[in-house]
């Protein structure tokens, strides 16, 4: 359903997703920001570790 009397984009004159107004887009960046955290802490780890076979 759209929101608007006309049923076109040209009438839109802000941001529109859902969610808007709620609590949902700073718990979706967080969650995004966590997962981010997560690759970069495994994906040091991996490969500290392969670093770690050409040391010996």
């Amino acid at each position: 359903m759209f929101p608007y009397d006309e049923a076109s984009w040209s009438v839109v004159d802000g941001a529109m997703f859902m969610g808007w107004g709620t609590a949902l887009p700073g718990i979706t960046t967080f969650l995004a920001m966590v997962a981010c955290v997560l690759v970069l802490v495994i994906g040091q780890r991996s490969e500290s570790a392969k670093a770690k076979k050409f040391d010996k």
